[in-house]
Formats: C-alpha cells, sequence, structure tokens
C-alpha cells in the first residue's frame, strides 16, 4: 500500500528524540495511546452562519462558491493524492481530518488528526506521490506512512524528520512568522519555508539566519538529511508551490509594515535555480528597508525581484498552480492564491482569492482577483479571511478560512455566477 522505509532511515527517524512528547513517543515506538477524537460539526448554527457568508463571495460567471466544512482555524491543506481525505493545518495545536465520504463535495465529517500527539503550530501539511503527509511545525517535521488510510483511528504510524528544536535554534521560537509552510518537489526532496520572527531581523542576526535558511527556503531529504538553504533573501513566505511544466519553485512573501500603507508591495517570485537572493532585508519588492541601507550587500549576488508587485499589505499567502481541468482553460497552468488580508492598513484590503495567467516565458502577466467578498468595504470588516488554496481530484478550488473557520468551495458548472 505505500513504500516501506529501509530499515536504517526508519530507525534513524524513530530513534530521535521526541524530548516532551508523551505521545509521540509512545507512537514512535509503536504503543497504543489513549487519546480521543474531537469532532467538529458539520451542521447547526455555526454552519448556517458561514452559509450566509455565500451570497457576499464574488466568483466569475460559470463559478459557484459553497460551503465544504465547518473547520476551525483551518490554514495549510493538503490533499491525498487518492482523494480520501484533506488534512489542514492551524496556527494551533490541531491538525484537522476533513472528509467526504459520499463525494457530494461536502465534507461529512471533521476530527483532528492524531490527537495523541502536541502539535506546535502545525501550520504546514504536505503530501509525497507515493501517500507520506509530513507536517512542518514551528521546530519539528514529523511524517505519517498512509496518513490517508490510517487517519481514523487515533495511532497513526509516525516518524520523525525533524527532532523537535532542530528546524531552527530554539532560542529563536516565536509565534511571530512561524506558520511553516511544505512541500515535497520534483525531486523528492522536501521544501519548507522559515519565516524570520522579526519586522527586519537585527543586523547581529544576519549571518546566522543565511545560514540556517531562516528567512528562506529549506530544502532536506525525507529523511532530514542533506539540509541546504535553497532560497535567500525572503522575509516570511507562507505559500510556495512547483510549476508541473517547469519543476521551478514559486513563492509568496510577505513585506515589510511600518512603513506606510501603500509600500513596500506584496510578493510573488519565481526561482529557476538554487541559492538564488530574493533581496530581503535590503530590499522588498524593489522598495529598500531603511534599516539595511548602510549594511553592504552580499558581494556577487544579483537580487531577483518579484515576478509580480501586489497590493501592499495585503498578505498574499498560501497559492497552488491549477494543473486540473474543469475550470476554463484560461485559468489551466496558472497560479491561484490567497490574499489574507491586511492588519496594519488604515484602509483594509484583501480577503480574497488572486490568480495570474503564465506566458510561453513561464512569466506572470499579471495578477487579477479571482474571488472577493469576504472583505465587507462599508464597514472595514472581515467575514473571512482566504489563508490557502488547493484541489480537489475533480478540479474545484477549496479555499481555507481561519477567521470564520470554514474550507469553501469554488466549482465550475459553465452557467452563471452569484
Amino acid at each position: 500500500m505505500f513504500r516501506m522505509f529501509t530499515s536504517l532511515t526508519f530507525a534513524s527517524m524513530l530513534a530521535l528524540p521526541a524530548l516532551a512528547d508523551e505521545g509521540l513517543n509512545k507512537l514512535t515506538a509503536m504503543q497504543k495511546t489513549d487519546a480521543s477524537f474531537t469532532h467538529v460539526a458539520q451542521d447547526g448554527e455555526r454552519a448556517d452562519a458561514l452559509r450566509n457568508i455565500l451570497p457576499y463571495i464574488n466568483v466569475p460567471d460559470g463559478f459557484e462558491v459553497s460551503l465544504y466544512a465547518v473547520v476551525p482555524d483551518a490554514r495549510s491543506m493538503a490533499v491525498a493524492p487518492q482523494g480520501t481525505v484533506v488534512f489542514a493545518g492551524t496556527r494551533k495545536d490541531k491538525v484537522w481530518s476533513i472528509v467526504d465520504r459520499d463525494r457530494n463535495r461536502i465534507a461529512d465529517e471533521v476530527m483532528d488528526f492524531a490527537p495523541a500527539i502536541a502539535f506546535d503550530i502545525p501550520n504546514g501539511p504536505c503530501f509525497s506521490k507515493d501517500g507520506f503527509l509530513y507536517i512542518a511545525e514551528r521546530n519539528r517535521v514529523l511524517v505519517f506512512p498512509a496518513a490517508e488510510f490510517f487517519f481514523e483511528g487515533p495511532d497513526p504510524a509516525v516518524g520523525v524528520v525533524v527532532a523537535q528544536g532542530k528546524l531552527i535554534p530554539e532560542e529563536e521560537e516565536s509565534f511571530n512568522h512561524s506558520a511553516r509552510v511544505c512541500r515535497v518537489g520534483p525531486d523528492g526532496h522536501l521544501y519548507i519555508s522559515l519565516g524570520q520572527p522579526f519586522n527586519v531581523q537585527p543586523i547581529e542576526k544576519l549571518e546566522m539566519y543565511d545560514e540556517m535558511g531562516i528567512g528562506g527556503i529549506i530544502r532536506i531529504g525525507t529523511d532530514g538529511s542533506n539540509r541546504e538553504v535553497y532560497t535567500r533573501g525572503v522575509r516570511n513566505s507562507v505559500g510556495h508551490d512547483f510549476n508541473p511544466a517547469t519543476g521551478e519553485l514559486w513563492f509568496t512573501d510577505n513585506q515589510v509594515d511600518g512603513m506606510g500603507d501603500d509600500i513596500p508591495p506584496g510578493e510573488l517570485n519565481r526561482q529557476t535555480a538554487a541559492g538564488q537572493h530574493f533581496g530581503f532585508p535590503w530590499t522588498n519588492a524593489r522598495v529598500e528597508i531603511p534599516d539595511y541601507k548602510n549594511v553592504p550587500r552580499p558581494e556577487g549576488v544579483t537580487i531577483i525581484e518579484p515576478q509580480l508587485e501586489m497590493t501592499a499589505h495585503a498578505a498574499d499567502l498560501g497559492m497552488s498552480f491549477y494543473n486540473h481541468e474543469s475550470f476554463p482553460e484560461q485559468y489551466h497552468g496558472g497560479i491561484f492564491w490567497a490574499q489574507h488580508g491586511s492588519w496594519n492598513r488604515t484602509v483594509p484590503v484583501g480577503a480574497r482569492v488572486m490568480f495570474t495567467a503564465l506566458d510561453s516565458d513561464g512569466n506572470a502577466v499579471g495578477a487579477q482577483v479571482f474571488a472577493d467578498g469576504w472583505l465587507n468595504d462599508d464597514t472595514g470588516e472581515y467575514r473571512g479571511r482566504p489563508m490557502d488554496v488547493a484541489f480537489l481530484a475533480d478540479g474545484s478550488m477549496l479555499v481555507s478560512d481561519d477567521f470564520a473557520g470554514a474550507i469553501w468551495r469554488i466549482a465550475y458548472n459553465g452557467h452563471s455566477g452569484n
């Protein structure tokens, strides 16, 4: 049903210390726990209140939006390869399993995954093609073989890829910019974003952060080996994906606060080679950062400028390439991403899903709003805050929303939008 670890690899994963996580200690020793599930009701007042938001959400003609699931704090998503379940991370202590058993594109059941484990900001779930679920936490990475088939039991098989306290130095742990994003690349390695925890990191931390990949994206083997810094000069990326046509890594990046409503712009970046530098903390989307104005830039490094510059402080987060067929052809091969919405702008912006097509050279050709309405323009209040996008096997889009506590579904029906 799934590939077996080599005895050396699996043993080395299990041998890594789990520290104070008693549930993980038991599971890595193949012992039973007494954990029980938390189930989230999919009907009742909460679900009704979420459905009341639907008329406000605008989608293009031919599309329709619906409530897929009630999921508290839903953040980054991973759709299982065989479509059995969707996993959603959070910035708290839960990973949710979302199940649509009858395939009517409405979740039947939502419950926490591996409830015995003491997760710590498990924002970043991702799957390998052969069904291994990786979960990137604030300072640890776990792997669950065949999670798609074992999620209904409280004690799934688990291995430790990066032990607690080893992803970043423990003294660098922060709640700020600690939502990791995980993807398995075309090369079979794990790519994990490590946002630096400051608005702009202190100069004395610059060298250490660069060596560790804090403020970048690291690449490691799926057993935790051969760690390297793949992407440099990133402030806080909470969304990345690989172009299935080229294998190139694309990622969003959040910009510096405190420079006003309109600068620096948000970023969508394209990486064409390992080790490229994207400017931070010297620049954010071509805007110079005052803190580093007199700090020498790295010698011999060419700064890669963004493919797209977006509305400042709209908080561009989770992104995915569209590699399906059910949406109209104009969307095929393009990128969808979520704008979470501003927190520090005098006039709120964002809370929408964006799209860009790519040209024949693989470059982004402009950002357009695909879905909005989660922001009440009259009052400045949020009805919801999209965080990530993912796609079901039928090509329909899931949009996670950690403010409303929901996952929305956008599908093309070929008729009229709402």
